[in-house]
């Protein structure tokens, strides 16, 4: 077993069972949530989300703001003015062009005002059971720290975990990824000492090389 097959190994005993951590009731408050959760944490996501969807949880409803009263909703969620603008835009495409439903292909997603790649794949594992790898911010930099996905952009490393990944796991292990991310390999200071990866991670191993040498 080499070290990217170990570190899946790893990750999926630590971290079964994780799901997403957005909370929805049908693809559409998928989507919604999704675009919110830009530079954004899930958990202040949810709580916007859970007053916004009371009364505008359905496309034709959501389309009875106008962007300055959404954008209040939302404000929370940071960037609330271009969020605003592209939610009201992807949804009156949905109403218009797809009879009111979420599409379920990774084409028409992309198609949507707002929705790039990540957006589209989260909606298509989580709404419509599609194996797929999101690459958020969390995913890029653990991918690219212990080896396993190694890429300049997200999608690079999307194409490097796809071709790493069992098919069929591709959707839990960006969850997995995701938590690993949050809870030990954060942006600054992450937890190498607490990590039950180290061993195997490249850039610990780099640091020790580096620490070593200096």
């Amino acid at each position: 077993m080499n070290n990217q097959e170990k570190i899946l190994e790893i990750i999926k005993e630590e971290y079964v069972g994780m799901g997403c951590g957005l909370s929805f009731k049908s693809p559409y408050q998928l989507l919604i949530a999704t675009m919110l959760s830009a530079q954004c944490t899930d958990k202040r996501v949810n709580i916007v989300t859970d007053e916004l969807f009371k009364n505008y949880d359905t496309p034709e409803k959501m389309t009875k703001l106008t962007e300055e009263e959404l954008g209040k909703i939302i404000k929370s969620c940071g960037l609330y003015k271009n969020k605003s603008k592209n939610i009201l835009k992807a949804t009156r495409e949905i109403i218009e062009e797809h009879e009111g439903k979420v599409p379920d292909t990774f084409d028409e997603l992309i198609k949507l005002s707002g929705v790039g790649r990540k957006t589209a794949n989260v909606v298509l594992y989580n709404a419509f059971a599609i194996p797929t790898m999101a690459v958020d911010t969390h995913v890029f930099r653990v991918s690219n720290r212990l080896g396993i996905g190694k890429g300049k952009n997200p999608e690079e490393v999307e194409k490097k975990l796809t071709g790493l990944i069992d098919r069929e796991d591709l959707g839990k292990f960006h969850h997995y990824l995701i938590c690993h991310g949050r809870l030990v390999c954060t942006a600054r200071n992450p937890k190498c000492d607490k990590c039950s990866l180290s061993s195997y991670c490249e850039f610990f191993n780099g640091l020790k090389e580096y620490n070593r040498d200096s």
